[in-house]
């Protein structure tokens, strides 16, 4: 018995030392002396088994250094939050350790206003949401434009891209959407003030489906091609009221976003069909230089930016719609 309670403690420790070397750290407070070693190391295996994918899935700024207490008093089981949960240790005693990270789970996901999971055709997503005002129409069209969407963009650029993703709308995230991982991040506050834009799926998916890890390119390259991706597949740009802009001198192929996916259209139109997946593959191999655009076009970028900037108007620009 000895022996497996000192085995039992070395390894929550070492789960705690894997743990703080991901950046999650886990401190008791046992100042009844409640808790047995077997009891505090069974929490703390719950701890690195739970705490990081709910941090992961709950959004923005979710607190790292976690305080577990042991609060008899205060709980029949486990309550948990962002960077606290308090413990029955009596409850603890006597329970698989399935049982307790499963509690865990429970604990901290009573903080999301709500949880769900729904898999269509061996694609899943799980859709958190932080906001108790949420449009219930809003978050049925982002699941439907997810399920309608992402396959499509997995076959026709990366089949090798996750089946499993996670939405997020989140009221501390001030910023419209990010894409990290599986994960996408919505602003609450862009989804109520623009609650017909929902195509800024099709753009963070693409990222998704890009995943071009660090060092593969240029910003103004990925995003561009994550905006001509929603051009050419979006589900309903027109009820977004989204759409690319007009040519100005003003403007560079290094903008970013609408500005470069329209200059993506005209390339594909008047230079070369294919291009924009080929520099996609490119980009995800981490085999794209500033070369490239002369191995498959025989011009630079900037002899191509120049050529579209003569007749910018040689494109035809078509936008899809519910309606």
């Amino acid at each position: 018995m000895i022996k497996k309670l000192l085995i039992t403690a070395l390894l929550a420790s070492a789960i705690s030392t894997f743990a703080q070397n991901k950046g999650y750290e886990l401190t008791f407070n046992d100042e009844s002396n409640v808790a047995d070693a077997i009891t505090k190391a069974r929490l703390d295996t719950a701890f690195i088994h739970i705490y990081p994918k709910f941090a992961m899935a709950d959004g923005y700024r979710t607190k790292r250094k976690v305080e577990l207490t042991f609060a008899n008093n205060e709980t029949e089981t486990i309550k948990a939050k962002a960077g606290e949960i308090k413990v029955n240790s009596g409850w603890v005693k006597g329970k698989s350790q399935s049982k307790i990270d499963k509690e865990l789970f429970n604990a901290l996901s009573k903080n999301w206003v709500s949880y769900s999971k729904e898999k269509h055709k061996g694609y899943e997503l799980t859709f958190i949401s932080k906001d108790p005002n949420l449009d219930p129409t809003v978050r049925k069209k982002l699941i439907a434009t997810y399920f309608e969407i992402y396959p499509t963009l997995v076959k026709t650029f990366n089949d090798k891209s996750t089946h499993d993703v996670l939405f997020v709308v989140d009221t501390a995230y001030k910023a419209v959407a990010e894409a990290s991982g599986n994960r996408i991040l919505f602003s609450a506050a862009y989804m109520k003030a623009h609650p017909t834009d929902i195509d800024v799926v099709t753009h963070e998916t693409m990222h998704i489906v890009q995943g071009y890890g660090y060092s593969a390119g240029p910003v103004w390259l990925t995003e561009g091609i994550a905006d001509y991706v929603r051009y050419k597949y979006g589900v309903d740009n027109v009820g977004s009221k989204w759409s690319l802009p007009d040519y100005n001198t003003k403007q560079s192929y290094k903008n970013s976003y609408r500005i470069t996916a329209r200059f993506f259209a005209w390339l594909e139109q008047n230079v070369k069909p294919g291009l924009i997946a080929t520099l996609d593959q490119q980009l995800r191999a981490h085999q794209y230089n500033e070369q490239s655009w002369a191995a498959l076009t025989g011009k630079t970028v900037d002899q191509l930016w120049e050529d579209y900037s003569k007749e910018p108007q040689k494109v035809s620009l078509t936008y899809s719609s519910k309606k």
